[in-house]
């Protein structure tokens, strides 16, 4: 594992080559969250009680924060793998020696780590402004952890759908279908706990609410019997997908056909 290691090293300090361009991809939270306040206010300003589907108005906006720092740091490699198999790159990929799987899982993970810390200290900079502290610091690890297995998930299915390229070449509209799944049924533009209760059901049933709802929402109620139901989700779907993921990349194997030179 160690090659790996220096691969998620080496992409750090390679995503440190451009600060500006990460500071002001990062500062993108400023204008999503500014909206945000004032909507969910208007929301609040409107109801007849401080408390909404058990969070208040101080909860929904870190709850908001925290989803937007996921959804903004997440990993967005499947066009590339697409890309690379268009233009043959893929080849040399392919023969370098490393398994191409874990080699993408160092990567995306360097290039997560400073994008990731700016965005949440930005996005923390702004709500602490405007509805006051962040929730208990206590949770805050229980919150890393539940991220850090959640940000598998999200690979997990980012990688099947770049694997996707192998066969179709064009992914494109399968990460603009992944993405709208993440918006909606992962909790990303409203908490889940805003839905019906049918929604509910089906949302926190699937893998996208384990990326972005479950950490989000632990962070503003950090309560060790929430995490532990939580991770084991999550572990289970790390599981499921790990395997769907291995799968895919051998059949992908079979039927890829190299273009270009």
């Amino acid at each position: 594992m160690k090659k790996y290691w220096a691969i998620f090293k080496t992409q750090v300090i390679n995503s440190l080559a451009y600060p500006t361009e990460i500071m002001w991809r990062s500062m993108a939270i400023l204008i999503f969250l500014w909206v945000f306040t004032f909507l969910w206010r208007v929301a609040f300003d409107n109801s007849s009680t401080t408390i909404l589907a058990g969070l208040t108005l101080h909860d929904t906006l870190w709850y908001l924060m925290l989803a937007e720092t996921i959804e903004l740091s997440r990993p967005r490699f499947a066009n590339t793998i697409a890309q690379s198999v268009k233009d043959g790159s893929i080849a040399y990929l392919l023969c370098k020696p490393y398994d191409f799987l874990l080699y993408q899982l160092s990567v995306n993970a360097g290039d997560t780590v400073f994008r990731l810390i700016l965005t949440f200290i930005f996005g923390s900079a702004l709500i602490w402004r405007m509805v006051g502290a962040p929730p208990d610091i206590w949770g805050w690890p229980l919150t890393l952890i539940a991220f850090s297995f959640g940000w598998l998930i999200n690979f997990c299915l980012t990688a099947l759908i770049g694997l996707a390229a192998f066969v179709v070449e064009e992914v494109t509209p399968f990460t603009w279908i992944y993405q709208k799944l993440i918006f909606i049924l992962g909790g990303m533009m409203i908490p889940i706990d805003f839905y019906p209760p049918w929604l509910q059901n089906i949302s926190k049933a699937l893998p996208f609410s384990y990326v972005m709802y479950g950490p989000a929402r632990l962070f503003v109620s950090p309560d060790l019997e929430r995490f532990a139901t939580l991770l084991a989700g999550q572990l289970a779907w790390v599981a499921v997908l790990g395997v769907l993921v291995s799968v895919a990349y051998r059949r992908g194997l079979r039927r890829l056909a190299i273009n270009g030179g």
